[in-house]
């Protein structure tokens, strides 16, 4: 999976005076400051500092510190998607579990703050407004959604057995995406978030016949 801080893009200089800063690549400075300091914590002072501009050219180029954010996520998810599309493996499990895998290794990676960036605004931008509020929901529930479809596709295609609470399950493993976040920004390693998701395939739906073989072993 590539670096989940992405390298600079070739952009095109509006017409008039160009800007004399990469835009990509402040807005991937921007993202490693609310990535480690959650965006309350996050002063423009750091923003300006790490992006290698002053408050003026934030502004024009970005508007407000809210808009900057905002737009920080979005570029996190975006790469995040693009560097792990879970969704064309064989399986519906295969699926999840090369998810849970690929994240494992983001949210450990030194190369960029630990954790989930987004599991980080969710925590750290409870007083925000009511747009950034409603900005990460959508994020979260996009997310869920295309977890949810994948799962569903794996009722629907047999390998998920008939009758399993899709909805219950894709908040399970939303969850577990949740902890290991969580776990990695107190300094869990890779290794022990693979026990993690080693131990979350477990409760996995198992096939009928299996289950109930599993039932007779156990009586």
């Amino acid at each position: 999976m590539k670096n989940v801080v992405p390298p600079a893009k070739p952009h095109r200089a509006a017409r008039g005076r160009p800007r004399a800063f990469d835009r990509d690549q402040a807005l991937a400075r921007a993202m490693e400051v609310f990535w480690s300091k959650g965006y309350e914590a996050a002063s423009l002072a750091d923003l300006t500092r790490a992006m290698r501009i002053n408050p003026p050219s934030l502004y024009a180029a970005f508007g407000d510190k809210e808009s900057l954010f905002i737009e920080a996520v979005h570029r996190y998810h975006e790469t995040i998607r693009e560097g792990c599309p879970y969704a064309g493996e064989a399986t519906a499990r295969a699926a999840v579990e090369r998810l849970l895998t690929e994240l494992s290794r983001v949210f450990t990676d030194r190369g960029h703050p630990a954790g989930c960036l987004a599991v980080m605004a969710m925590v750290t931008a409870g007083t925000s407004s009511a747009r950034l509020q409603r900005m990460l929901a959508e994020e979260r529930a996009m997310a869920k959604a295309r977890l949810r479809e994948r799962i569903q596709l794996g009722v629907d295609e047999g390998d998920v057995p008939a009758g399993t609470n899709v909805t219950a399950l894709t908040e399970f493993y939303a969850a577990v995406i949740m902890g290991m976040s969580l776990s990695a920004r107190e300094g869990a390693s890779r290794k022990a978030l693979l026990t993690m998701v080693e131990t979350a395939m477990r409760a996995w739906p198992q096939p009928a016949k299996r289950a109930a073989r599993r039932s007779a072993v156990a009586a």
